[in-house]
């Protein structure tokens, strides 16, 4: 299968580089130092299941430079989803499927807006991974699994079927779901929380839900989120919110998420895709999200990256 992995990171390099290495044509589109080193050295990557390192003759700066696909894995920052479905459109109409592993829950909207809309399903990754260095990417931990499908219910199709197939041989983790704008909100309930918490207390999850109101801004960020997600229709469990609570108390106490990791390096911030969105879509709705909207206030000044002092 002829793949294209957008964006080079955490979760566009540990599974495009599983299923390089079992055998499948990928090429990563990359930029920067990342790509100047994956070009020299190829990719590598450090898993508790098994280091690899993947030839980088197949990275490229765009996809301008990519002429044909059967199926582009979308994994780069949110705010680069709109300039990446422009530059995606010649593939998709060509005949590619495109599925994204961001997070979010409107990054199909905006895929769909730039590009036909039977070609994009819906996708989920279950991973913590990061760049540790240019051209190396860390897996930590264990967990390593992508849920992908159609939308419209359908149970599969050939193509997430073949994908499924691929992923396995590869010793990636996935499965198929019929519902998986379902499993979407089901992961955005979770990092929302993760994400916002962390975020603006500013530690890792084990101070979060041991300090009862850090606890009860995660439990009521994630209740905002999920009855947001059952305003537009999504068929949520009415007990999630608090099933993925008791899921936080088992996670390693020294956990955090990437918008933390992001907002103590002062880079920019998912911020306004993840709370920002759910005050967005819950003024929409019709459900008040005071949680929601206090983290993203707080964290407001982070957006873009490290606030510059005031003269």
């Amino acid at each position: 299968m002829r793949i294209v992995v957008v964006g080079a990171g955490g979760v566009g390099g540990y599974f495009g580089a599983r299923l390089a290495a079992a055998g499948e044509e990928v090429t990563f589109v990359a930029r920067g130092r990342h790509l100047e080193a994956v070009k020299a050295r190829g990719l590598t990557v450090r898993s508790p299941l098994g280091d690899l390192r993947v030839p980088g003759e197949a990275a490229v700066p765009s996809l301008a430079d990519v002429k044909d696909a059967d199926l582009v894995m979308v994994a780069v920052k949110l705010w680069d989803t709109e300039e990446v479905a422009r530059q995606l459109r010649p593939l998709a109409e060509a005949g590619a499927a495109v599925v994204s592993f961001q997070n979010g829950v409107q990054m199909d909207e905006v895929l769909r807006a730039h590009l036909p809309a039977a070609c994009v399903m819906g996708g989920v990754s279950y991973i913590s991974a990061s760049i540790e260095e240019p051209g190396v990417v860390v897996h930590h931990g264990t967990l390593q699994k992508l849920v992908f499908g159609e939308y419209g219910g359908r149970a599969g199709s050939p193509r997430a079927d073949d994908l499924l197939e691929r992923c396995l041989a590869a010793g990636v983790e996935a499965e198929v779901s019929a519902d998986v704008e379902r499993v979407i909100w089901e992961k955005f309930v979770f990092l929302t929380g993760l994400s916002g918490a962390t975020s603006a207390v500013r530690q890792p999850i084990g101070v979060v839900r041991a300090a009862p109101g850090a606890r009860a801004l995660l439990a009521g960020v994630m209740r905002e989120a999920a009855a947001v997600g059952r305003a537009r229709g999504v068929a949520l469990d009415p007990d999630l919110a608090d099933e993925r609570l008791a899921f936080c108390d088992t996670l390693p106490a020294a956990m955090t998420s990437s918008m933390h990791n992001d907002l103590l390096r002062g880079n920019r911030l998912e911020l306004p895709w993840l709370s920002g969105a759910v005050s967005r879509l819950g003024r929409e709705s019709g459900v008040p999200t005071p949680r929601n909207d206090a983290v993203a206030e707080i964290l407001s000044p982070y957006v873009m990256g490290a606030p510059r002092q005031a003269e």
